[in-house]
């Protein structure tokens, strides 16, 4: 199966900081990879690496084919500039931590807004497709709503269907669920959870071990910057090798 996102010897520094250290990752179209590791370990700096928000000092990445932040000259690469970023960009669509919508949009509003002044979309054609996606994540009756009149949930909720407005091929998801309230994580996981069953490829950073055990097509562990153990849900969180992993999923679980 042909890989959507390939990084080879990717490394990544923040001044004296070595965030990323020789990463090696390949994703196959219509994967769900569940990316778990302590705070600090790398994980969202490797979905922001995936995205262009942040820049690679070291190795390659490729997301779609597509040599990110670069086009090839015969031998020679020359670098993008921000534009053509941008363009490389709507492959993937990013759901963070915080939901980040517009406060002074509706939720409706909030979704066509990318497809409208981006994508350049007719306003109907958007506002057809975001009613469409608002049912798919159990919201068509807050089309009208005001972000302030939602819960952290049904914000989160939006900020999905906003991010699969773009058509990506690529959904990333940087702890969707860690900014919620308990009793709200799971509304969250049930819309991405069938985000899953429909083929979407999807790359998750999640402490929820749970829902990567049932959803997950592969697990990868990572600790200080470094893919430690990757494999199927059950080898990586039921019979982990490492003996680091193993230490990490004992903690989580107790």
């Amino acid at each position: 199966m042909r890989n959507i996102v390939k990084a080879v010897a990717v490394n990544k520094y923040f001044g004296d900081f070595h965030a990323l250290k020789n990463i090696e990752l390949e994703i196959p179209h219509g994967e769900v990879l569940c990316i778990i590791g302590p705070s600090g370990s790398g994980k969202s700096t490797l979905l922001r690496c995936i995205n262009q928000l942040e820049k690679i000092d070291q190795g390659g990445m490729w997301v779609d084919d597509e040599i990110l932040g670069y086009r090839t000259d015969g031998h020679k690469l020359i670098e993008l500039g921000d534009e053509q970023i941008s363009r490389q960009r709507l492959k993937t669509g990013m759901v963070f931590q915080r939901f980040n919508l517009f406060s002074h949009m509706t939720v409706l509003e909030n979704i066509i807004e990318g497809p409208c002044q981006v994508l350049r979309r007719p306003v109907e054609e958007a506002r057809e497709l975001a009613l469409e996606l608002l049912r798919r994540v159990g919201l068509e009756a807050k089309a009208d709503a005001y972000p302030i009149e939602l819960s952290g949930g049904q914000q989160q909720r939006v900020a999905i269907a906003r991010a699969l407005a773009m058509r990506p091929k690529l959904m990333l998801f940087d702890e969707p669920t860690s900014a919620l309230d308990p009793e709200l994580v799971g509304e969250v996981l049930s819309v991405m959870r069938d985000l899953a069953k429909s083929g979407m490829t999807m790359v998750v950073v999640t402490h929820e071990l749970g829902f990567a055990r049932e959803v997950a097509s592969r697990v990868v562990f990572m600790d200080a910057g470094q893919i430690i153990e990757t494999g199927s849900p059950e080898d990586v969180l039921m019979n982990p090798r490492n003996a680091r992993t193993q230490d990490f999923i004992s903690a989580v679980l107790n």
